[in-house]
């Protein structure tokens, strides 16, 4: 593709998660062309990383997956992974984004996925996608069932010595690829930015991210899955089966102080859920959830919270004060009861897991006319009767882009989008032909 081209398609979809990609799927379906910008290397979004999802305990995988290589052959969407959106803006009836696709340093027409690549590679830096647990080469591919499966080059930790270059079969590595800048003018757009999470180090008294054995629940994900940094769940600080492991809930929503005032919704599920895969993958640790409210909404959800109670995981009803560094490389939990005498306690556990909340992957300011809430993320002008509409005409929203839900909401909300966007197309169409 070269600098300043103009691509065509009917949709645009910003954000290839599972919302982007159940939204991308429905207007192709309906004989659409439609193009799907992502900012990673990959599609699939944070649901890819995850282990199961609750209350069902399905593979996450068993869902994203099919739903990615779907979208990557279906022969009405076009993918562009590892691009930055610069502009999205109406232009006449249409709507024309201005994306910078970033170099990867290897050519994604030459390159096979063979990883020859990576195996040759001698620099070993900390792979996030494992949650920081396991190390990656400095050129790789983000994860085995990544899509595309083309190679990426970390410049940052690249020492040049050339080996990458000289190990692969059809010379994909370029070390001199330049980023470059093109245009997608479509008719209409689906924003599905999705979310990211709140930083372990943001709250003073959780320890700044400084205590090793205190990590977020992603990373927890991460212990959890069967693809993951060992196989099995051991605590980061030595390598131990964890014997006690603590939930502490709210560690990043419901919070002032961090600027967070609302409920993220999916904590306490998640917690949950993740007690519940820790009793049987260590069942006999002791798993602990403090919490101040469970919130179980959906479908199933309540039944769920009563089945771990059942499995023994304890709930204890109070507010975390303070974490700090134990005996042993052990976790020590500080907090006032909400029951009985209310007095304030003090524990100690091997492992503790902070149930961190959702905020805006996507700060739209500056990029599109599209208003945010109080909240940061983006307004929509009829929540109870069309929860997908924004304030920008032919561009809608879908998934956590738009507020904290779950994964069940947000494919049943990426659905509506695409059929609002459907809906849309279909009066374009009318309008031209009375025009004419």
């Amino acid at each position: 593709m070269a600098t300043g081209e103009t691509l065509t398609f009917d949709a645009l979809v910003i954000g290839g998660g599972i919302a982007g990609l159940q939204s991308a799927l429905d207007l192709a379906d309906q004989d659409y062309k439609v193009a799907i910008v992502e900012k990673d290397a990959s599609i699939g979004g944070k649901m890819i990383r995850l282990s199961k999802v609750f209350p069902t305990l399905d593979c996450a995988s068993c869902i994203t997956t099919p739903k990615m290589a779907g979208a990557a052959h279906h022969p009405n969407i076009t993918i562009f992974t590892y691009c930055e959106l610069k502009v999205l803006e109406k232009a006449g009836e249409n709507i024309q984004a201005n994306v910078l696709q970033k170099p990867r340093y290897v050519d994604p027409v030459k390159c096979i996925g063979c990883r020859q690549c990576e195996y040759g590679c001698p620099v070993m830096v900390p792979d996030h996608e494992q949650g920081g647990f396991t190390a990656r080469k400095a050129i790789y591919i983000p994860f085995s069932n990544a899509i595309p499966q083309i190679a990426l080059l970390d410049v940052e930790n690249c020492s040049l010595c050339g080996k990458c270059a000289k190990v692969c079969p059809t010379d994909a590595v370029d070390y001199f690829q330049e980023p470059h800048e093109f245009t997608i003018e479509a008719r209409t757009a689906i924003l599905t930015t999705g979310f990211n999470t709140t930083p372990l180090d943001q709250k003073q008294q959780y320890g700044e991210g400084k205590i090793q054995n205190v990590i977020t629940s992603l990373q927890m994900e991460r212990l959890l899955a069967p693809h993951g940094p060992y196989m099995r769940v051991l605590r980061p600080s030595d390598g131990k089966e964890p014997d006690s492991i603590a939930y502490v809930q709210c560690a990043g929503s419901r919070d002032k102080s961090l600027g967070i005032p609302y409920c993220s919704r999916v904590c306490c599920m998640y917690a949950i859920k993740q007690a519940m895969l820790l009793s049987g993958a260590l069942p006999l640790a002791d798993i602990t959830i403090y919490y101040m409210d469970i919130r179980a909404f959906g479908k199933g959800y309540e039944q769920f919270f009563q089945n771990a109670k059942a499995m023994g995981v304890e709930f204890v009803k109070a507010k975390v004060a303070k974490l700090e560094q134990g005996e042993n490389q052990n976790v020590v939990v500080r907090y006032e009861a909400m029951e009985g005498d209310g007095a304030a306690t003090t524990r100690e556990h091997d492992l503790v897991v902070l149930s961190v909340g959702m905020v805006p992957e996507w700060n739209p300011q500056g990029i599109c006319d599209v208003s945010t809430g109080s909240d940061n993320f983006i307004k929509t002008i009829k929540p109870k009767i069309a929860p997908c509409l924004t304030d920008m005409e032919g561009v809608f929203v879908a998934g956590v882009a738009a507020g904290p839900k779950d994964i069940v909401d947000t494919i049943a909300e990426a659905g509506a989008a695409a059929m609002e966007a459907s809906n849309y197309l279909t009066a374009m169409g009318v309008r031209a032909r009375a025009a004419a």
